[in-house]
C-alpha cells in the first residue's frame, strides 16, 4: 500500500489519487464519465479558449457544460493573456455551469496552441515562469472558492527546462495542485522518454500536492512513477482509452486492495457501446460520430485482427454502424478461436 489517506486538493477530497487528463477531442463528458464510474480521481474538460469565451464563443462554452458524474470535475482554461484568464474564469461561475476546481494549461505542445495568442499559450508558457505566475494568479483572483491547478511540461526543450521555477511560480500565485508531464515540448508524445527525475525535482521544489503523468499504460507504471518521484497521485490519459478498467488496477496497486477481475470482451463491447450511445444522445449522429472513430479504435486494442477492426472504425457513420462493428469483433476472435465462452452482460 502506497496510500493510506485520500488527497486533498484545496477543499476537494478525491476519491482516489489516479486521475484522468484532458485531451483535446477525447475528454468530453461521455468519456469523463465513463472513467469516473471505473475509479478516475477527478476529470478535466477539453481545454477552452480563455480568449473566445470572452467573446462570448458559444461553441467554447457548450466543452465545459456537465453534470455529476461522482469524481470531481475541473474545466481547463488555455490562453496567453491573464485579463482573458481572468475574465473567463468570472464568465464561467457566473454561467452557473457545475464544476469543482479550474485548471490552468501550460502542457499542450500543438503547434496551433504554442503559435495562439500574443507569446504563445500551452507549453509556450513554460519560457516565462513569471507569466506562468501571472496566469495563475488572474483565476485564482477570480476564482472564488474553487481550487486552481496547473498543467505543465518538463520544459520547452532541452535547453529550457522550467518545470521548477514554473511550478514555483505557480505555487507562489496560489496553485493548489500541479501537475507534471515529464517530457518537453520538443519531445511531444514520444515513448519512452518521460523523465521521472523532473517530476521528482518539482515535487521537492514545492509544498502543494504534485501529480506524475506520462506513460502509464499499466498499474505497475504508477507504482514506479510514484515511487520514484515521490508524487502524490498520478494522471492516466491516453493508457485508460478504450480500457476504463485501468484506473481500477492502479487504484487496487495503490491502495493496497485487491487486482479487480479483467473484463472479457463482451464488458468491453458493452463499455464502448454505452460511450458511443451517450455521444449520439449529447451531440447528435452527424457530429458524434466521426468522433466516435477515435474513441472506438482505442477498443481494438489487442485484439485478433486488430489492423482491419481500426479500419473499419473510421467507416462509421451512423449508431447502427457500430453493431456491425461489434460483431464483426466477435467473428473475428471466434476465428482466432478467443472469444470467451462466458459474458459478463448481455449485449447491447
Amino acid at each position: 500500500m502506497l496510500f493510506s489517506t485520500p488527497l486533498t486538493i484545496g477543499n476537494l477530497t478525491l476519491p482516489h489519487r489516479a486521475v484522468f487528463g484532458p485531451m483535446a477531442g477525447f475528454t468530453d463528458a461521455p468519456c469523463r464519465d465513463l472513467m469516473a464510474a471505473h475509479g478516475a480521481g477527478f476529470t478535466v474538460s477539453e481545454m477552452v479558449s480563455a480568449r473566445a469565451l470572452t467573446y462570448g464563443d458559444h461553441k467554447t462554452a457548450s466543452l465545459v457544460k456537465a453534470k455529476p458524474n461522482g469524481a470531481p470535475y475541473g474545466v481547463q482554461l488555455f490562453g496567453a493573456v491573464p485579463e482573458d484568464f481572468a475574465k473567463a474564469t468570472a464568465l464561467l461561475l457566473e454561467a452557473g455551469y457545475e464544476f469543482d476546481f479550474f485548471d490552468i494549461n501550460m502542457g499542450c505542445p500543438a503547434p496551433k496552441i504554442v503559435g495562439n495568442g500574443p507569446g504563445g499559450a500551452g507549453s509556450r508558457l513554460m519560457l516565462t515562469p513569471e507569466l506562468c505566475g501571472a496566469i495563475t494568479a488572474a483565476v485564482v483572483g477570480a476564482a472564488g472558492d474553487k481550487p486552481v491547478t496547473v498543467k505543465m511540461r518538463k520544459g520547452w526543450d532541452d535547453e529550457h527546462i522550467t518545470a521548477v521555477d514554473c511550478a514555483r511560480a505557480c505555487e507562489a500565485a496560489g496553485a493548489a495542485a500541479i501537475a507534471v508531464h515529464g517530457r518537453t515540448r520538443q519531445q511531444m508524445y514520444t515513448p519512452g522518454l518521460v523523465d521521472l527525475g523532473i517530476i521528482r525535482a518539482v515535487k521537492q521544489a514545492v509544498a502543494v500536492p504534485v501529480i506524475g503523468n506520462g506513460d502509464i499504460n499499466t498499474a505497475a507504471d504508477a507504482v514506479r512513477m510514484v515511487t520514484e518521484t515521490g508524487c502524490d497521485g498520478v494522471m492516466l490519459a491516453r493508457g485508460p482509452l478504450g480500457d476504463p478498467w485501468l484506473f481500477e488496477r492502479v487504484n487496487a496497486a495503490l491502495e493496497g486492495t485487491a487486482e479487480p477481475k479483467a473484463p472479457n470482451l463482451q464488458a468491453r463491447m458493452n463499455a464502448m457501446r454505452r460511450q458511443v450511445t451517450q455521444m449520439v444522445e449529447e451531440k447528435g449522429e452527424y457530429v458524434a460520430m466521426p468522433q466516435a472513430r477515435a474513441q472506438t479504435m482505442h477498443y481494438m486494442r489487442g485484439l485478433r485482427g486488430a489492423a482491419a477492426l481500426r479500419r473499419e472504425c473510421c467507416t462509421l457513420q451512423y449508431l447502427t454502424d457500430l453493431d456491425r462493428l461489434i460483431e464483426r469483433v466477435f467473428e473475428e476472435q471466434r476465428r482466432a478461436g478467443d472469444e470467451e465462452d462466458s459474458r459478463e452482460r448481455p449485449f447491447p
